[in-house]
């Protein structure tokens, strides 16, 4: 793993370069592309060393880090052409990547919590310092605070495992067992804010209304896979007490996705709506793997992984409708398929992946999930039945709002994309919906 930090590291001095941003851009792609190459099935831990190592479960995670910053970079042209700190903004990004691929890649709970808390840190200069509106403030102290008071019980508890057992490794935590509730509450506890379950996601509307799109991007792409990832690698050593307090999770996030679901249909800003859409969607990823089951888990996985890429897709394009006419108001933004004829498609292709319409990898996380919470318990079929049903009401809404309807006069006639932003989309729909040819990637990790 270290050839890939000294990769990052030495992208910091072409940061001063003249037109440096689509030169890092490419490289971004390339070390995608070196490190999905660099896979090997032959153990359980790859790349290990100097207290880094990669499982299945992390190789997908990174990747999709990887990919994702790589489209950030393309997805923020506005910020380079107006020179907007292009240089901050540039090492910031940086440092996030480093940040990220640490967090997905250490093998020690420590370190996991040192650099889960540091990724905050470039995410907040985001908000802040690129945000759209004075407002930006309130929502990096939400992100921020939620954040860290949900993370200091962890901290106290990390502390107690290395005292009582010595050992903080993943990969030898899993043989140790530690059954008491309040252990429990204050390692999941952080996760849940992190995911978000509903009841502790009032963060996140927030921060993605005022964050700038790659903020957007990140936040929804890989900020809440890392909730995800940490919850999964902790539940190994509390499987006892998990089987009996995870019910209460499990119904706060089935009933809550519903409830979600309903807010997103009356939401008239476009990035808020898809920013409850994603509290939807993480709500049925953590009721699938608090079950415990491999079907949860390999759904939740699944389902993590395309949303990082769909939900990243769908505010890229409603960044797009933003910086043609100002606005991201549902109420300004309508009859866009006259405006953007071309564009009408890929928001078609992202709306349908997002409500888990075939070959989408949606699906096939969301049809392992139902099967694992069904299994779980049969009365959830209900909410299931309603989450599923909503999650394609406000899909089709967003998509028929935003590309039908009478034009609002105070916007320009004709706009088409540039070929950046098109292959922008492009770039998130194809491994959205190629990946589920190769989906022993996603079901076959555990």
């Amino acid at each position: 793993m270290l050839k890939y930090l000294f990769f990052m590291l030495f992208l910091i001095p072409m940061v001063f370069l003249e037109n440096f941003f689509w030169l890092l851009q490419v490289l971004m792609f390339m070390i995608s592309f070196l490190f999905m190459f660099s896979i090997s099935f032959d153990s359980f831990f790859m790349h290990l060393g100097m207290g880094l190592g990669i499982d299945l479960m992390s190789f997908g995670l990174i990747l999709l880090s990887f990919w994702i910053v790589a489209l950030m970079i393309m997805a923020s042209e506005s910020i380079f052409k107006n020179n907007y700190s292009k240089l901050l903004y540039m090492m910031n990004m940086i440092f996030l990547m480093i940040m990220l691929m640490f967090s997905f890649s250490v093998t020690n709970l420590f370190m996991f919590y040192l650099f889960f808390e540091s990724s905050l840190i470039p995410v907040l200069f985001l908000v802040l310092g690129w945000g759209y509106q004075p407002e930006r403030l309130q929502a990096g102290m939400y992100l921020l605070f939620y954040t860290l008071f949900a993370s200091l019980p962890m901290l106290i508890s990390i502390f107690y495992i290395q005292s009582s057992s010595g050992m903080l490794s993943f990969i030898m935590m899993n043989m140790v067992s530690y059954n008491f509730v309040l252990f429990y509450l204050s390692m999941v506890l952080v996760f849940l804010v992190k995911m978000p379950m509903f009841l502790v996601h009032l963060w996140l509307p927030k921060a993605h209304v005022e964050a700038p799109i790659s903020g957007s991007m990140i936040l929804a792409g890989i900020m809440l896979k890392l909730g995800g990832y940490g919850l999964m690698r902790v539940m190994m050593m509390m499987s006892g007490v998990s089987l009996v307090y995870n019910i209460i999770w499990i119904s706060i996030s089935l009933i809550g996705g519903f409830l979600v679901s309903m807010i997103c249909i009356r939401q008239v800003d476009m990035k808020s709506m898809i920013a409850y859409s994603s509290v939807a969607h993480m709500g049925i990823a953590l009721s699938g793997m608090m079950t415990m089951s491999m079907w949860g888990w390999n759904g939740s996985y699944s389902m993590m992984l395309a949303h990082g890429l769909c939900s990243s897709g769908l505010f890229c394009l409603a960044n797009i409708s933003y910086e043609r006419s100002g606005s991201r108001s549902m109420l300004i933004n309508k009859g866009m398929m006259n405006l953007m004829p071309s564009m009408c498609l890929w928001w078609f292709l992202l709306v349908s992946s997002n409500m888990a319409a075939p070959p989408s990898l949606n699906l096939l996380g969301e049809i392992s999930l139902l099967n694992s919470i069904v299994g779980w318990s049969f009365i959830s079929m209900f909410m299931l039945m309603l989450m599923s049903f909503f999650s394609a009401v406000y899909s089709l809404f967003l998509y028929s709002y935003s590309q039908h309807g009478k034009i609002y006069s105070g916007i320009y006639s004709c706009s088409m994309g540039y070929f950046r932003e098109y292959l922008l989309l492009f770039l998130h729909w194809v491994p959205l919906n190629l990946l589920i040819l190769k989906s022993d990637l996603c079901l076959l990790w555990l």
